[in-house]
C-alpha cells in the first residue's frame, strides 16, 4: 500500500488507537484498488462516512467525482429522479431533463449511506446497475451506462429487514461484495480521552476560549460512559463543555449532568427493531395529535364564550342586530369580537351550538387511528406535504408512505 494507516488517519482527521478500527481502515485500502462494491456497517456516529472517502482517495477513481447521498433523506416520490434522473415531463414539475446521481459520477464514487431506507422499486434498479452499468431515466426509454464505484452504509439490520421482505437479498450480496465494519466507541475505549481531547482543542480554537481538561476521575467517568450516539455524542458533549463550564478542569461531578444515560454501563446500545422505530414514531404523532386537539378545543370554547357574551350583553361590544348572523370570521382567530353594528347584515337566526355537536371525538382510538387524524389535521392546516411533514417531525417520504398506508385522498 502506497500509505500507512497512520498516514490515512491523519489525512482524514481520524483519531484512535484500537485495532478494530485500524482493520476497518486496512481493508478499506486494500479494497480501493478494485472495482468492488462495499457495505459499511456500524451505528450511528460511529463515523462510517470516512470509510467511502478513504476508498475513493485511495483509487484511482480519486481524481474523478465523490458524491455522498443520504438515501433516507429523500422522498420515495423523488428517490429515483434523483438517483437515475428524469426527462422533461416524466413528472409534475419536471421543466427540464435532469442528469441523476449515477450519471454525474461517472467515472468516480458514489457514496449510498442509509442504503436500507431505499423502496422496493429503487432497490431493483439499483441492483441492475451494480450488475450491468445499465440505467433507464425516469420517464425516458433510452437505456444509458454509467461506471461508478458504490460505497453502501447502513445502521440498521439488514437481515431483519430481508426477513420482513422489505429489502432485497440479491441486492444485499451484491452490495456486500466486501463488508466493512466500524466498531462503536465503546468498544474501543483508549480512544475515547485521545478524541475528548481532539475536539477540546477544536473548540477552544473555534470559540477563542481556554482549553478544557478532565481529572483522572472525570475521564474514568468519560470512559464507562456507553456512549449511544458515538464519536458524534462525544463530540456535542465537548462542544457544550468547552462553552458552559466555568472552570476549565471539569471533574467527575460536573461532566456526569452532560451523560445522558446510565454511567458505567457495558450494556451495548442495541439497534431498534423496525417495530420499535414505527412504535416511536406513531406515539409522537399521537401526541402532537393530542396536543393539537386540546388547543382546538379551547379555542373552540373560548369563541363560544365570546359569542355567548356578546348575544347576552351587546351593549358591551356596540349595538347588535338580533337576528344579525354570525359569520364564519365574526371571532377572528386572536380571540378578540369585533365591533358590530346592525347594519352589517340581516339574515336568519342564528343556529344554536352545543359543544357536543361541534367538538366530535376521533372515531378511532387506536394508535393508527390517532396517527391517521394527526396526519389528516396537519394536511388541512397547510395543504403541504412537505410543511405537514416538518410539523409532525417527519420525513415528507415517510408522509407519502403513510398518506398511501391510510388511504388519505
Amino acid at each position: 500500500m502506497s500509505e500507512s494507516i497512520n498516514n490515512i488517519k491523519r489525512r482524514f482527521g481520524i483519531i484512535g488507537f484500537d485495532s478494530a478500527l485500524d482493520r476497518a481502515i486496512e481493508v478499506a485500502m486494500q479494497v480501493a484498488v478494485t472495482d468492488l462494491s462495499v457495505l459499511v456497517t456500524g451505528e450511528s456516529g460511529s463515523g462510517k462516512e470516512s470509510i467511502p472517502k478513504i476508498i475513493h482517495a485511495c483509487s484511482s477513481r480519486k481524481t474523478k467525482t465523490y458524491i455522498a447521498v443520504n438515501c433516507g433523506a429523500i422522498p420515495e416520490g423523488t428517490i429515483d429522479s434523483e438517483l437515475f434522473g428524469h426527462e422533461k415531463g416524466a413528472f409534475t414539475g419536471a421543466v427540464d431533463s435532469r442528469k441523476g446521481y449515477f450519471e454525474e459520477a461517472d467515472g468516480g464514487t458514489l457514496f449510498l449511506d442509509e442504503v436500507a431506507d431505499l423502496p422496493l422499486a429503487t432497490q431493483v434498479r439499483l441492483l441492475r446497475v451494480l450488475e450491468t452499468g445499465e440505467y433507464i431515466r425516469v420517464g425516458s426509454s433510452k437505456v444509458l451506462k454509467t461506471n461508478v464505484r458504490v460505497v453502501a452504509a447502513t445502521n440498521v439490520n439488514i437481515a431483519d429487514r430481508i426477513a420482513k421482505g422489505k429489502f432485497r437479498e440479491d441486492l444485499y450480496y451484491r452490495l456486500n461484495s466486501v463488508p466493512i465494519r466500524m466498531p462503536a466507541l465503546r468498544e474501543r475505549p483508549g480512544d475515547i480521552y485521545p478524541l475528548f481531547v481532539k475536539f477540546a482543542t477544536d473548540f477552544s480554537d473555534k470559540y477563542h476560549v481556554p482549553t478544557v481538561s478532565l481529572t483522572e476521575e472525570a475521564q474514568s467517568v468519560l470512559r464507562a460512559y456507553h456512549w449511544p450516539g458515538n464519536v458524534r455524542q462525544l463530540k456535542n458533549v465537548t462542544e457544550q463543555i468547552s462553552l458552559l463550564e466555568k472552570e476549565r478542569v471539569i471533574d467527575a461531578e460536573s461532566l456526569k449532568p452532560y451523560l445522558t444515560g446510565p454511567v458505567g454501563s457495558n450494556l451495548p446500545a442495541l439497534l431498534p427493531s423496525d417495530a420499535e422505530r414505527q412504535d416511536v414514531m406513531h406515539r409522537e404523532l399521537v401526541f402532537k395529535f393530542i396536543g393539537e386537539l386540546q388547543r382546538e378545543v379551547q379555542e373552540l370554547k373560548n369563541a363560544m364564550a365570546q359569542i355567548t357574551q356578546l348575544t347576552q350583553n351587546p351593549q358591551m361590544y356596540g349595538q347588535v342586530h338580533p337576528r344579525r348572523e354570525l359569520s364564519d370570521n365574526a371571532v377572528p382567530a386572536d380571540g378578540q369580537c369585533p365591533l358590530v353594528t346592525a347594519h352589517e347584515h340581516h339574515g336568519p337566526e342564528p343556529e344554536h351550538f352545543d359543544d357536543s355537536e361541534v367538538i366530535e371525538a376521533p372515531p378511532d382510538y387506536s394508535m393508527e387511528g390517532l396517527e391517521k387524524q394527526a396526519i389528516i389535521a396537519a394536511l388541512k392546516r397547510h395543504n403541504s406535504r412537505k410543511v405537514a411533514a416538518k410539523e409532525l417531525g417527519i420525513s415528507e417520504r415517510t408522509l407519502y408512505r403513510k398518506i398511501k398506508e391510510y388511504g388519505i385522498n
